[in-house]
């Protein structure tokens, strides 16, 4: 088993990580990779529509020079198209306020269940300032235990979302920042 002892490091430009991503989110996916919706293709669309919006960042994590797992994330507004595709009111204490959208989280295989994904998570939200971040998770998703390991977090559900239309319908998660 590995350990979680691992290195994270940050970066604000996707150029130097975009194959570390695309390999990562490849192997994490492969049983989903023939459903369009989680191709490597569309992944690549997302990954490079998201790292042009504002305040991208990712946090990479390393296992001396393998790398393990990833998140990142970017900035949102009010009027953003996250708020506008939630499927019912959200709070205007929700809406209002800037919000860290974190849009992928990933941990390889070999890496879960020691702590590295937390770890991944936390280090990507110390380096912000947004008051919230929000997340979407399938309910679904391992029995729904990752749905559940997310308000172990501390993050609680605001309502369903359908991003795309050949996505799943996902719940749209928030909490405070700081914890």
């Amino acid at each position: 088993m590995k350990t979680a002892g691992i290195e994270i490091r940050h970066f604000p430009d996707v150029e130097p990580v975009w194959d570390t991503l695309i390999g990562i989110y490849a192997e994490v996916r492969a049983d989903r990779l023939h459903d369009p919706h989680y191709s490597v293709e569309r992944f690549g669309e997302r990954l490079a529509r998201h790292a042009s919006e504002p305040g991208w960042e990712a946090a990479v994590g390393y296992d001396g020079d393998e790398p393990i797992g990833y998140a990142y994330a970017n900035t949102i507004e009010q009027g953003d198209r996250w708020w506008k595709r939630v499927q019912c009111p959200v709070p205007d204490a929700v809406l209002c306020a800037p919000t860290l959208a974190l849009k992928e989280i990933m941990v390889r295989v070999g890496w879960r269940k020691t702590g590295a994904s937390r770890r991944i998570h936390d280090d990507l939200l110390a380096q912000r300032t947004e008051p919230q971040v929000s997340l979407m998770v399938n309910p679904q998703a391992g029995d729904g235990k990752v749905h559940a390991l997310y308000e172990t977090w501390g993050y609680t559900d605001v309502g369903p979302s359908r991003p795309s239309l050949d996505s799943p319908v996902l719940m749209v998660m928030v909490r405070e920042r700081a914890m």
